[in-house]
């Protein structure tokens, strides 16, 4: 997150959740614990908490997890929650 997205960051974060209530659900109940893709150890990140504010990035600076996430995990996590939540990865 940029410096100048700090300030309210919070505020807008739980209006992005309310904003999206449902839409956040429907990757839990498709792909979270308990789900086959599950089982077989992909969509590790959908469910954990950090997914709340990796999904508001996506949704408003899709680029940005991507080029935050080379340093430290594989991609295959986040694309995995992009594709369960229902955005197109960006071209690198």
């Amino acid at each position: 997150m940029r410096e100048e997205e700090h300030d309210g960051y919070v505020q807008s974060l739980e209006a992005f959740a309310d904003r999206h209530r449902e839409r956040l659900a429907e990757p839990m109940r498709a792909y979270g614990s308990g789900s086959a893709p599950a089982a077989h150890g992909r969509y590790t990140l959908v469910g954990q908490p950090e997914t709340l504010v990796v999904c508001e990035r996506m949704e408003y600076a899709r680029l940005l997890p991507y080029g935050l996430w080379d340093v430290e995990l594989e991609h295959t996590d986040l694309d995995d929650l992009a594709y369960a939540w229902g955005v197109r990865r960006p071209t690198r």
